[in-house]
């Protein structure tokens, strides 16, 4: 049972950066495709970005490319999140959560684990 714990959320102001990282036990997380998900007040869980297992070939949602980066160190068994120039439109509940098949899939149902999820709010 692979267990997801994500951290380095918190308060930022417009424009501003943060790095948040998902840390694996009970697994490995090179095993798996890595995907970061985030759910804002009122809305859907949505897909953010996502890195496979394999060849690492990453997938962005459009309103993040170019601002964030997945990466993974397989060595310390997590995956990371940075997020750059952020707008008050970023501000949500982030998700990191794995799946088995080797592709950077944007499905939710696809990702099988799931962590508790880290806040981050952008300020103006």
């Amino acid at each position: 049972q692979v267990q997801l714990v994500e951290s380095g959320g918190g308060l930022v102001q417009a424009g501003g950066s943060l790095r948040l990282s998902c840390a694996a036990s009970g697994g490995t997380l090179s095993s798996y495709t890595m995907g970061w998900f985030r759910q804002a007040p009122g809305k859907e869980r949505a897909f953010v970005a996502a890195i496979a297992k394999n060849d690492g070939i990453t997938n962005y949602e459009d309103s993040v490319k170019g601002r964030f980066t997945i990466s993974r160190d397989n060595a310390k068994n997590t995956v990371s999140l940075a997020l750059n120039r952020l707008t008050p439109e970023d501000t949500a509940v982030y998700y990191c959560a794995a799946a088995r098949i080797p592709f950077a899939i944007r499905t939710r149902s696809a990702y099988y684990y799931w962590g508790q999820g880290t806040q981050v709010t952008v300020s103006s």
